[in-house]
């Protein structure tokens, strides 16, 4: 493939203008190619807004054209494994917004598929690609805080519009859906190991079968311990680990949009640290970054299809735990 890597755009999202165009626009190697969404009006608005140059008139449509290499999914959670499968089908590589399907079944049988294609499938835990969580993991890995004993990370928001995609169980909302499974990520990723679910407890939404918040204790194979929440409701916005070694303790503030600001501060025998880390380029670039890569050179994602089936089944046992029913995968 000696040109851009041309995408296509499954849905107008809001996301889509942060997580794709904007990282787009400063990669040469990808071109924004075409668009489609349920609403062609809404699709050809977005493709003039954003400049792109093909308007298809279903999700179907663009699937179909031959000239689309890869597919971005932004579209509701309940929709991101049908899709996927359906992009695999047509020979498309895909990056998809998290999480990676509904429920840890759907999210085994789209990893299957993805594994039977020789296609990249990239699940769109961005910041995992920036550099504060690359700094995080560097001062773990030369012992500045000795062994990890227990990490911990929340990330809030507050959304009160009840009419959101976030608070509609049917398209596989929740809080740990939208926005706990970042504060997973974070723990599986510093850990390094899957975790057992020791208990978790929900704040239901006004649907009994959706959370508004939720938290939950993990405990790890080599006997670290770890604590987990997030909410859709909360009067003030965070998004923050705690990750406590035998020798210190690591802070690390804003992980979930690092470019919007963040801090890391390291408190060991030596005093307290300030690590700087910039803002850019963005958590969004980064991913891009590496998901052409793998592209072009097979570069292996950190946030790969087994990643995604690890981090749905730890979902869906913690709303086991939490005395909720997993997501249900949407039928075709």
């Amino acid at each position: 493939m000696n040109h851009p890597i041309r995408f296509g755009i499954l849905g107008a999202a809001g996301i889509t203008p942060q997580a794709l165009i904007a990282p787009a626009q400063g990669n040469p190697d990808v071109d924004l190619f075409a668009v489609a969404a349920r609403n062609r009006g809404r699709a050809e608005a977005f493709a003039a807004e954003h400049g792109i140059g093909t308007v298809h008139d279903s999700y179907e449509a663009l699937l179909a054209d031959p000239n689309v290499d890869a597919v971005y999914i932004p579209l509701p959670n309940s929709e991101h494994g049908k899709w996927t499968v359906a992009a695999l089908e047509a020979g498309k590589h895909v990056l998809v917004e998290k999480p990676f399907a509904s429920n840890a079944e759907e999210a085994e049988a789209v990893a299957t598929r993805a594994a039977e294609s020789d296609r990249v499938v990239m699940e769109g835990f961005h910041y995992r690609y920036h550099r504060l969580m690359a700094e995080t993991l560097k001062l773990i890995a030369d012992g500045a805080i000795g062994d990890v004993t227990e990490v911990e990370a929340h990330f809030d928001i507050h959304l009160p519009d009840r009419t959101n995609i976030r608070y509609i169980q049917d398209l596989a909302g929740g809080s740990t859906m939208d926005l706990g499974c970042y504060s997973l990520h974070f723990v599986r990723s510093v850990v390094g190991e899957e975790p057992e679910i020791v208990s978790a407890e929900a704040r239901p939404s006004d649907d009994p079968r959706l959370d508004e918040a939720l938290s939950a204790e993990l405990r790890f194979p080599g006997g670290v311990t770890g604590r987990i929440s997030s909410s859709l409701l909360e009067d003030e916005e965070r998004q923050s680990g705690l990750i406590t070694g035998t020798k210190g303790v690591i802070q690390v503030e804003g992980f979930v949009k690092p470019q919007e600001g963040n801090s890391l501060t390291l408190t060991n025998d030596e005093g307290v640290t300030t690590v700087e880390v910039p803002a850019l380029p963005t958590s969004y670039a980064a991913q891009l970054a590496v998901f052409v890569d793998a592209v072009r050179n097979g570069t292996p994602l950190i946030t790969d299809p087994a990643d995604s089936v690890a981090m749905m089944r730890a979902i869906d046992a913690m709303y086991r735990a939490a005395g909720l029913e997993p997501r249900a995968t949407t039928a075709s």
